[in-house]
């Protein structure tokens, strides 16, 4: 299997992104990446090129340049290559840890959409209390949405979670401000009536406050609601872990517990540790296209790798289209 990675995007990069290339080469047998980026800053991190090429290129779409303007001006950006290279059937998936909109708009210029899916929807997995994370779609793509592109949503993220994180009739709700049927705004009740119909396990409206517990495998929204939730429980789970280290170095008596539960702590911190999941799936183009965590270290890299491997080795992108082409969607 062949992959692209841009090699400049991210916090990180390209230090991280080329340690991540590393070790999942030296993990996954047969897989062969090609890095876009400055051959100048990639060359001296490389400690073995095996299956590993480099793409050279000195341009590089920032977090400040405007997304669909930078794609279109900088033509030999390391982020716009990468897409080209899943475009030209060099690669079969492709990966970023750079601008989100960028790799938005690269993803349907360059890479193209599924015939039938309207709109790409960003959709990271996270974190639950048991363990078992759960899909969430659309987290910023589409800040707007109409109720056939929630169902599209639904349908895409319940094949994804069914082939790639091989969860058996994988359930499906819709982010609501309430759990009863009827709730909701105009987009809500249109969407819940629709999603009744789609070829889902859909259990109904599910409420912000009991993502974590697990409520659903899958939990679809519109992108502005989508990435308002992300965003408070990155922010809050931050926030949690830096009050109870506060508290258990605050005295000599809690330092010695925090000594005691080294281990159990760090077991809590895993679990809710983005590295762990990969990155967000742009799920609705052509091929796989991967967004890496800003902040992404080289774990987080492999992560995000093995999720392009199963989803092209488990030919997610083809069952969606498949599926997509079989169904009839309500126009407003």
């Amino acid at each position: 299997m062949k992959l692209a990675i841009d090699a400049m995007g991210g916090d990180h990069a390209p230090k991280e992104i080329v340690r991540g290339a590393l070790e999942a080469v030296s993990e996954i047998e047969g897989l062969h990446i090609t890095l876009v980026g400055n051959e100048n800053q990639i060359k001296p991190l490389l400690t073995d090129s095996k299956n590993i090429d480099i793409i050279h290129t000195e341009e590089v779409i920032t977090g400040d340049d405007e997304p669909v303007r930078a794609v279109r001006r900088k033509k030999n950006a390391s982020l716009v290559l990468t897409a080209k290279e899943v475009k030209d059937g060099r690669a079969d998936a492709c990966i970023s840890a750079g601008n989100t909109g960028a790799l938005m708009s690269a993803g349907l210029f360059v890479v193209g959409r599924i015939p039938g899916i309207d709109r790409p929807a960003l959709s990271p997995t996270l974190p639950t209390i048991d363990g078992k994370g759960f899909l969430l779609l659309d987290v910023g793509a589409n800040v707007d949405a109409k109720p056939e592109h929630l169902v599209q949503y639904a349908v895409m993220g319940s094949i994804y979670s069914e082939n790639v994180r091989s969860i058996e009739k994988p359930t499906v709700g819709l982010l609501n401000v309430g759990t009863e049927d009827g709730k909701g705004n105009e987009l809500t009740k249109k969407a819940f009536a629709q999603l009744q119909h789609a070829p889902i396990h859909f259990i109904g409206n599910v409420e912000a406050r009991d993502l974590l517990n697990g409520v659903a495998d899958v939990v679809v929204t519109e992108g502005f609601s989508g990435n308002v939730a992300l965003k408070s429980i990155e922010g809050t789970a931050g926030a949690l872990f830096t009050i109870l280290k506060d508290t258990m170095m605050s005295s000599f008596k809690t330092k010695i517990g925090a000594a005691l539960l080294k281990n159990d702590l760090r077991g809590l911190k895993g679990k809710l540790d983005y590295s762990e999941y990969g990155g967000a799936g742009l799920f609705g183009l052509a091929a796989p296209v991967i967004k890496a965590h800003g902040s992404s270290n080289h774990r987080a890299i492999v992560s995000a790798i093995k999720q392009a491997k199963y989803m092209v080795d488990h030919d997610v992108t083809n069952i969606i289209k498949t599926t997509v082409e079989s169904m009839e969607f309500e126009k407003e």
